[in-house]
């Protein structure tokens, strides 16, 4: 059940950041991406919204992986 979260919750935090539309393949690399870190770091936040598990992924930004930092970095964020 707590995969399923992580699965719908990455796409849309990727996809609220971005100034554009994205294709599924780079909502795929946003969630392949970070989904660990948000396992990690922000999993009490899952419930919360995508806005907050974005700011928590950027209160973490040092902890978390460089792939997810590159892919909030691309995003604008």
């Amino acid at each position: 059940m707590q995969m399923t979260k992580i699965l719908f919750v990455i796409p849309l935090v990727l996809m609220t950041s971005a100034a554009s539309a994205q294709t599924p393949q780079e909502r795929q690399k946003g969630h392949d991406a970070c989904s660990r870190d948000v396992s990690r770091y922000c999993r009490a936040h899952m419930q919360s919204g995508d806005q907050i598990v974005l700011a928590c992924l950027k209160q973490n930004r040092a902890k978390i992986s460089k792939g997810c930092q590159q892919m909030l970095a691309s995003h604008g964020q």
